[in-house]
């Protein structure tokens, strides 16, 4: 083959790839001005959807999820946080809110969760916010001024527990006998050591004081190894039902001048009964005393969040009182009695709206 023949092949091959490769590219540009432009739609169609629907479906999307810290399984707190958890379930499904409802060591314990940041709610007893809210040496390292109130619920009743066969009439004569004061960091053992020193006691005068949970109590005066106990809890609480149909028991009468030498110095108690009939061999009112229970909530907690749930809970009443016989005496109108720490803003806000707080 000749030398211009080859160079002239040469020259026809180069202008093929050139053209071949020019294809190629205009071919990659075209598709990649298609993908651009299905992106650019799709952005579009998406910002399109979200402007076309409501501001709350938006924000529903964002679930925040809450807890509350209660107490027992046998005693009031724990159905109170499961029924609030029903209720924002049930009217702030849309606004993204779900509700836990945690057990817990009760009213100290949930203070000082509140106060470490690891819950959002908790209730406790209003005596026990107190102390925690402008400390307590003894009970709480220094003041948890993240704790502020919310509402209280309801009155919780001291009630001391004896053995029929154990012959205690009075506090008094709790003097030697096999005592149960509350578990640790609870609102109970608190009470108890108030009450036994208004009769002139301690726990160092009982033949034995047991810091034990409300069904361990329990299951201790079953067995006989216990005389008496003390329970802070809601009337008809199932625990000291249930105590009460195994083994005969009776419900201590807390009264008289003692009583009044106790509410002077310690003001967050009230008077209260036992009312007859709530506990087998218990016919008649016992009287006794009376804490409050109360929900409170972390200061740093959304004001919008706190303000909706206590809404709901209060618009849906008939779903709470479902949850307890003592739930009963909640109502909105009371939902500041005994309320001894400063209260939320969201909370202050809907008090302020209704009316309650001026």
């Amino acid at each position: 083959m000749s030398k211009e023949v080859m160079e002239g092949h040469k020259r026809r091959k180069t202008r093929k790839e050139r053209t071949f490769n020019e294809s190629n590219y205009s071919h990659e540009g075209e598709n990649m001005m298609k993908k651009n432009k299905l992106m650019i739609w799709g952005i579009a169609l998406l910002l399109a959807i979200a402007f076309a629907l409501p501001a709350g479906t938006v924000e529903a999307a964002k679930r925040r999820y809450v807890s509350i810290a209660s107490g027992w399984v046998t005693g009031a707190y724990f159905p109170m946080a499961g029924a609030i958890s029903r209720i924002a379930w049930k009217h702030l499904k849309d606004d993204g809110i779900k509700v836990t409802a945690e057990s817990s060591g009760a009213s100290v314990a949930n203070a000082k969760l509140i106060g470490a940041g690891d819950t959002d709610f908790a209730i406790l007893q209003n005596d026990i916010a107190s102390y925690a809210h402008y400390g307590k040496k003894g009970m709480f390292d220094k003041p948890i001024k993240n704790l502020l109130g919310v509402c209280t619920l309801f009155p919780e009743h001291v009630q001391l527990i004896a053995r029929k066969d154990s012959n205690i009439k009075s506090p008094a004569d709790l003097r030697g006998k096999k005592v149960a004061i509350g578990p640790v960091g609870s609102g109970t053992t608190e009470n108890a050591k108030q009450i036994l020193e208004a009769w002139g006691l301690s726990s160092g005068d009982l033949a034995r004081a047991e810091q034990l949970t409300a069904s361990q109590s329990a299951d201790y005066i079953k067995d006989g190894r216990l005389d008496a106990a003390f329970f802070t809890v809601a009337v008809g609480a199932a625990v000291i039902m249930d105590t009460s149909l195994i083994v005969d028991t009776d419900i201590v009468p807390i009264e008289g001048a003692t009583v009044d030498k106790l509410i002077a110095k310690y003001p967050f108690y009230a008077k209260q009964v036992v009312p007859g009939g709530t506990y087998k061999g218990n016919d008649s009112d016992i009287p006794t005393v009376s804490v409050m229970a109360m929900l409170s909530a972390r200061a740093d907690l959304e004001a919008d969040i706190v303000y909706k749930i206590i809404d709901a809970m209060y618009s849906d009443l008939a779903q709470l009182k479902k949850a307890h016989a003592k739930f009963k005496d909640i109502s909105m109108e009371n939902g500041l009695i005994g309320m001894g720490i400063p209260l939320h803003p969201g909370a202050e806000k809907y008090f302020k709206e209704k009316g309650v707080l001026k």
